[in-house]
């Protein structure tokens, strides 16, 4: 899964409109992050933990699956041994070498049919990687611990639905299902997740914050979802609580990066509203209505008194938000904070620019891979608006109608 990753180093704020620049600035500049936390937001990625660490017990289905799929004569034999054992199952999956989630395919659809591989080698003597009944043992105990990771890959690679805050709850999960395995009564499963767990406690060794607050900015979890998740994700309690300080500390100089922004942005637009307040008329009008601005600074003074807690701290202070539909795909965070952004006016452009960052650029980059798709032979002098039309529109199309790319499998009958 090291391939689902977004680099998210020095994480540009998106959807923020640029702050207002005094009446003499000649150039607007980007928003500079006074935090130094905004550094330490290191590369999104999962621990490796696929056909590299079964390479010896996938090695016959594999070689099994290929050699049926090599000519159509073998494919329609296998299909027939299939018809005659009554067997739903219509189809064999090719593998990607270079995609975990693809193998994992490929053994999940070849154990439907552990029955019809020893019929066909009575029918092919030349059939020599049939594996044994021990080996579909092990494939069985593989899919079933595979199963949640291709789950929670398929939840980190939505595209219908912010995918920030889903990510460290499918990692907690991952974590749940690799201890689970380790306690496997099986010597093999112990030695496969040994390697895993390896490799999943050096990449959690640093904590990723940026990952971390935005499960915190989804109203359904805040802190409750990093204190339940933390202890069984890190090695000990002390580290779970060091890491969750470390998460709240930079959550609070990230709000405060957000505050600071949004009170020169208010100074500005103050100056620049007196430059065009110089007129007698005006000033007459001020003079009127001077007594009831003097009531109002008093009020608004009295009022900043009892104000003392931060957007912050009343968000993480208020219960959790209980979604009525149980499906937690259907909930639209950012939806959530723009109907709640009268009530945290500062708290909610902060989590509307981390909660739009995507987990993974594996969708935006299969875009890409439609190039050739669209730009063939006969297609090759297509201007860069055009082609970027026919990819949009395809890809709206689909999504208006409802209609999903079909897998590319091979058919049995």
């Amino acid at each position: 899964m090291a391939s689902n990753s977004h680099a998210v180093n020095n994480v540009d704020v998106q959807g923020q409109e640029p702050p207002t620049q005094d009446a003499d600035a000649s150039t607007t500049n980007k928003r500079q992050k006074t935090s130094k936390v905004w550094d330490d937001f290191h590369e999104v990625d999962i621990p490796n933990v696929g056909p590299k660490a079964i390479k010896d017990i996938i090695k016959n289905v594999r070689e099994s699956v290929k050699y049926v799929n090599h000519s159509d004569s073998r494919l329609k034999t296998f299909s027939d041994i299939v018809k005659q054992m009554g067997i739903k199952e219509r189809k064999l999956v090719i593998y990607c070498p270079t995609r975990w989630n693809s193998t994992y395919e490929m053994l999940n659809i070849a154990s439907r049919f552990k029955d019809v591989f020893p019929e066909y080698k009575e029918r092919d003597p030349h059939y020599n990687c049939l594996p044994s009944i021990e080996e579909w043992e092990k494939v069985d105990k593989v899919c079933h611990l595979l199963k949640k990771f291709s789950h929670a890959t398929n939840i980190i690679l939505g595209s219908d639905y912010p995918t920030a805050s889903l990510y460290l709850p499918e990692v907690y999960m991952v974590k749940v299902v690799i201890n689970k395995a380790a306690e496997d009564s099986s010597d093999f499963m112990r030695r496969m997740t040994r390697f895993m767990k390896e490799k999943f406690d050096k990449y959690w060794g640093e904590c990723n914050l940026l990952m971390v607050i935005a499960s915190i900015l989804d109203p359904r979890c805040k802190l409750e979802m990093v204190s339940l998740c933390f202890p069984l994700i890190y090695k000990s309690d002390f580290d779970a609580k060091v890491n969750i300080e470390k998460v709240c500390q930079a959550l609070e100089e990230i709000y405060n990066d957000y505050l600071q922004e949004s009170s020169s942005n208010i100074d500005v637009r103050t100056r620049v509203e007196g430059s065009f307040s110089s007129t007698p008329s005006t000033k007459v009008s001020q003079d009127f209505e001077s007594g009831f601005a003097q009531l109002m600074s008093m009020i608004r003074a009295r009022e900043s008194v009892h104000s003392v807690k931060s957007e912050l701290k009343c968000y993480l202070e208020e219960n959790v938000y209980i979604s009525e539909d149980n499906s937690h795909l259907s909930f639209d965070a950012l939806e959530w904070w723009k109907n709640n952004s009268m009530k945290y006016r500062i708290l909610s452009n902060m989590a509307k620019d981390i909660l739009a960052i995507p987990v993974s650029t594996i969708v935006s980059e299969s875009t890409f891979s439609a190039g050739k798709r669209v730009i063939d032979a006969y297609r090759a002098s297509l201007a860069e608006n055009t082609v970027q039309a026919l990819i949009c529109s395809a890809d709206w199309l689909r999504n208006k109608y409802g209609i999903k790319k079909k897998q590319k499998n091979f058919v049995l009958f």
